[in-house]
């Protein structure tokens, strides 16, 4: 079948143990693109914005009186440039100076924004800091960053102050939201000048300074991945890296691959800001002048924000689709009786439907599907899932439930987010789609795995990705640099050919679209000679109402997997009743019951294998957690990726007996 989707790379040399590169199939053997035309820096990205919605909102935040939340209030784009025109003098007056680094520590929120502008402004080098870090990863890219500048919260204020000894080069906290007397005195006693957020911005007033002069080759970042096992890495990205992102979209909806975005939308932002899909996001809607609403900071709240607010761009990750997708599906399950009837019905409709490319219909969308609809405010029109890969099933349901655009977007922080894209006219699920017009992919051989390049019909091996959105380096870490980087040997010298490694294998399927199958190197081999990914099993586990997250594990020592499974308890309930299991006791009696375990095991079995798991891959025993895994816990990275190592020893004792009580059957 020809390529649909992708196209290789006419002239690129055949190399052993590799793929031919491959593009977007719009984008063919044109030059990848760069930021959009007339764009030399973010700076400049936001005076386009401010050009094309001047006094229309921009940002926008609910004031909480007595507890209660009220409406969104907004700051129109031409005042939100004279406020960061302001800070940033501000701080370059208290001592900030070009290329030096200024971090940024909390919750979305506009003092952020205006933050991240700011040094966009003034050729400053933003560092964030993840809102869950822990102390020690705080104290590592603090020092590593040279850090003498932080934007804060008051919560993450007293944090600091309390580390100071660990920080001596830290000089000024600049506080977005309240001073407290303690804060001052304990600053006092620390060392650390403390400054409003507002009182920044009036030094900017009291003494304004010429902008800075960035360019598409400046660093504008160092962003540091929250990493599954060790100390975070900082990733340089710089303003061509980030625009590239800006220009490909642009380009895409040039070419109406993609959803046309206006002024006249709106957006909710909720992810964290210190991650890099949800500043790339900012970015691209701040070239079209779009308006930025964000949550309240609490997550709980925030189906409340979206009420009001009422957003037309939704952006989020598995986590929450999977949420919901499971929570639709235990509702519809406990009602039964007709409403079930109908509602499956209205899904198998759609379903079907989605094979011509309709999302919508004219009975189903207003009877079965409103209600849900309005769960995301009602209003959305395209919806957006990244971070990690989103099962076919729960994509077609939020694609026929919320009768929106649905895509979906692979990449990493080194990518600067995206660096696949799905299309506009493909409803089909269970890809992530083709390269950005800014970035292409080849594919490397994996033997260990036995995936291969030449593997047929579907060429399969690691993703490595080449363009205008791959960072540059980690930073002052030349050694990973060299080991994420293809180097050939050139004149006696190893040269960087500028092909970054992901440590993801991914498959093309028949039609050109990129599929992720697993990961290099979470594998571990069972006593039997037979290799397991991990990740896969745990994604098939999670898509099963009853899991709300799942840890598989074994060892060359075994002959089979084990898991630990953080069930919903509601769903679990509702299973063991059915199976006539008593479930009016307490909650850790359940979940130490061995008939519950056995229970859950055949069920999970049967459920993985009607997603094509292999009968050595699915777990033997299974452990019930009632804690879910966290940041906090250690368990979790700040994107909530499992930190398999950590849960490895942190589950030891329950994995050991797991063992003990198989060999003994």
């Amino acid at each position: 079948m020809p390529l649909k989707y992708t196209l290789e790379v006419k002239d690129a040399p055949s190399i052993p143990g590799e793929g031919k590169p491959r593009r977007h199939f719009i984008q063919g053997d044109k030059p990848l693109l760069s930021a959009p035309e007339g764009i030399n820096s973010l700076y400049e990205n936001f005076l386009r914005g401010v050009k094309l919605a001047g006094d229309d909102p921009f940002l926008g935040h609910r004031t909480v009186v007595n507890g209660e939340a009220g409406e969104y209030e907004w700051e129109s784009y031409n005042k939100i440039l004279e406020r960061v025109k302001n800070f940033g003098a501000g701080l370059i007056h208290l001592g900030l100076k070009a290329n030096d680094t200024l971090g940024l520590y909390s919750v979305n929120r506009r003092e952020w924004v205006i933050g991240e502008q700011a040094s966009y402004m003034y050729e400053f080098i933003t560092v964030p800091l993840y809102d869950t870090l822990g102390a020690e990863a705080v104290e590592y890219v603090v020092s590593q960053a040279e850090l003498r500048f932080i934007c804060l919260t008051q919560d993450k204020t007293e944090h600091l102050l309390n580390m100071r000894e660990a920080l001596p080069g830290l000089e000024h906290l600049i506080v977005m939201d309240a001073l407290t007397d303690n804060l001052v005195t304990l600053a006092a006693e620390k060392k650390i000048k403390l400054h409003l957020f507002t009182d920044v911005e009036k030094l900017g007033v009291e003494h304004p300074t010429a902008i800075g002069s960035a360019t598409l080759d400046s660093v504008a970042t160092i962003c540091y991945t929250s990493g599954t096992t060790g100390l975070p890495k900082g990733v340089v990205l710089t303003h061509r890296n980030i625009l590239a992102e800006v220009g490909a979209i642009n380009y895409l909806m040039e070419q109406k691959r993609f959803y046309r975005i206006t002024k006249a939308d709106s957006y909710i932002s909720y992810l964290p800001l210190a991650h890099v899909l949800e500043r790339v996001v900012i970015q691209v809607l701040i070239y079209y002048g779009a308006r930025l609403g964000f949550y309240q900071g609490d997550t709980l709240k925030l189906l409340d924000d979206l009420a009001v607010l009422k957003p037309t761009v939704f952006v989020s990750v598995p986590r929450l689709f999977n949420r919901i997708f499971d929570k639709v599906w235990a509702t519809v399950t406990a009602k039964g009786g007709f409403g079930a009837y109908l509602f499956k019905r209205a899904v198998r409709t759609k379903t079907d439907n989605l094979a011509t490319g309709s999302t919508n219909h004219w009975l189903w969308d207003r009877l079965v599907f409103g209600k849900l609809k309005q769960s995301l405010g009602g209003n959305v029109k395209v919806i957006v899932s990244g971070s990690a890969p989103l099962s076919a099933e729960v994509m077609d349901f939020v694609r026929i439930a919320f009768n929106a655009q649905m895509y979906e977007g692979y990449g990493q922080t080194e990518t600067s987010a995206a660096v696949t894209f799905t299309d506009i006219d493909d409803t089909k699920s269970g890809h992530v789609g083709s390269p950005f017009p800014c970035s292409e992919i080849k594919l490397l051989d994996v033997p260990e795995m036995g995936y291969s390049s030449l593997d047929k019909p579907c060429p399969r091996g690691e993703v490595c990705t080449r363009g205008n959105n791959i960072f540059t380096e980690y930073y002052k870490d030349p050694k990973r640099t060299k080991e994420t980087f293809i180097h050939i040997e050139k004149d006696g010298e190893m040269v960087n050919t500028g092909w970054c490694r992901s440590g993801d294998v991914g498959m093309w399927d028949e039609q050109g679209r990129l599929i992720i199958i697993d990961r290099v190197k979470n594998l571990f081999k069972l006593a039997q000679g037979e290799y397991v990914a991990p990740e896969r099993v745990e994604n098939i586990y999670s898509t099963h109402p009853i899991v709300t997250q799942a840890f598989v594990t074994g060892n060359s020592l075994e002959s089979c997997t084990v898991g630990v499974i953080v069930p919903d308890e509601d769903s679990l309930k509702a299973l063991l009743q059915e199976n006539s299991i008593d479930t009016k006791r307490d909650i850790a009696d359940i979940y130490q019951d061995p008939a519950a375990q056995k229970l859950v095991v055949r069920e999970l079995t049967k459920f993985a294998k009607k997603h094509d798991a292999k009968g050595f891959e699915c777990i033997k025993h299974v452990h019930l957690e009632a804690s879910p895994f966290s940041v906090e816990n250690g368990l979790l990275s700040p994107t909530f990726k499992l930190k398999r190592k950590e849960a490895q020893a942190y589950y030891m004792n329950h994995i050991n007996a797991m063992y003990e009580e198989l060999k003994k059957k």
